[in-house]
């Protein structure tokens, strides 16, 4: 049994939902807060995770980020190097997903060159009746990225752990392809 330890930038436009997300599966879904305050530093939140199909946890460090440019300038420095990241978007708004591409560039300069895995997340689908942003391109957008591509809501109980699921299994896979490749070295 490995346990591994990744930091988790969740990014994205202020009000698309990332601390509810956050808080949801940090809680297991027990924690929906009706009323949140918006962001104005990052909030750290810690939660391990069993890879499936394996014996192995990934531990992550989530860093819940601000969405206001005022904000998320000053909190980077925070961030350290990511180890996986999660980008946010609200289906409801055409404009969170056109800033998704300004978010992954900002983490990526935070790198160091190093290929970080992400999941995109369309958040609020319990809001389908107001969608702005179709399915299929943002899963077109994800592909592009290298990412994998969730549709989730935070109110919704069952959807808000798909995502960290995807990175636990992205992260342990980059970790067995790192040990796989320090055994053909030897």
């Amino acid at each position: 049994m490995v346990k591994l330890r990744a930091r988790c930038v969740v990014v994205g436009d202020a009000a698309v939902g990332k601390s509810s997300l956050c808080h949801m599966f940090r809680s297991d879904g027990a924690v929906f807060q009706k009323n949140y305050n918006m962001t104005a530093g990052v909030e750290l939140l810690e939660k391990s995770v069993c890879v499936p199909e394996t014996s192995d946890s990934v531990e992550f460090f989530i860093y819940d980020s601000p969405g206001r440019e005022l904000f998320a300038d000053a909190c980077e420095n925070v961030w350290g190097q990511p180890s996986v990241m999660c980008v946010v978007f609200d289906i409801t708004s055409e404009a969170s997903f056109t800033s998704c591409s300004h978010w992954v560039e900002r983490v990526r300069s935070h790198c160091n060159g190093l290929q970080v895995p992400g999941v995109l997340v369309g958040n609020k689908c319990d809001l389908s009746f107001r969608r702005e942003v179709d399915s299929a391109e943002a899963q077109t957008w994800a592909q592009t990225h290298g990412f994998q591509y969730h549709e989730t809501s935070a109110k919704e109980i069952g959807q808000f752990e798909a995502p960290f699921l995807s990175l636990a299994q992205m992260f342990h896979s980059l970790y067995q392809d790192q040990i796989q490749t320090i055994k053909n070295v030897l």
